[in-house]
């Protein structure tokens, strides 16, 4: 990645990118207070400066419920009995790669991965299991904790926006 300098513009753009990255490239001038050239611009900078990862649809899962059943969301901690670096990497490698895992996160201390696993049922969730952690004989330990209620989920990030 290119350096890039960010000013207030740059940084309010993402701001609202990150709230609603469907708004037109009109909205998002009119807000920033530039011309919808230079916010084209600008916004096409920030995406070639890797700064904008992607844009994604993100569904409502009780409104999904609705139509295809509630789903099975949780999060587990897996613990490898060797942690060279070839074996994290192979471990993060197959998680990654599991349609099942939303998330994966390298820690420390503590377990080595956390991961988001959202399945449609509880077979499902076996079936992951089955994948990801039994048939590896370098996982020592796995604690997963079955999600009851989302109370909060965000995918925005604090940004030191410039006054």
């Amino acid at each position: 990645m290119d350096s890039i300098t960010l000013d207030t513009v740059d940084l309010h753009l993402l701001d609202l990118l990150q709230t609603d990255a469907s708004q037109s490239n009109l909205a998002l001038a009119e807000q920033v207070h530039v011309s919808p050239p230079t916010c084209l611009r600008r916004v096409k900078r920030l995406q070639d400066a890797g700064l904008i990862e992607r844009q994604v649809a993100i569904l409502q899962p009780d409104r999904l419920a609705a139509l295809q059943g509630h789903g099975l969301a949780c999060i587990v901690e897996v613990s490898l009995d060797r942690q060279g670096t070839d074996l994290l990497d192979a471990f993060e490698a197959r998680a990654v790669a599991d349609e099942a895992v939303q998330q994966c996160w390298r820690v420390s201390p503590g377990p080595d991965f956390v991961l988001v696993v959202h399945t449609r049922d509880m077979p499902g969730y076996l079936a992951v299991s089955q994948r990801l952690f039994a048939s590896d004989a370098n996982v020592r330990n796995v604690k997963a904790f079955f999600a009851t209620r989302r109370a909060k989920f965000d995918t925005k990030l604090p940004l030191a926006l410039i006054q």
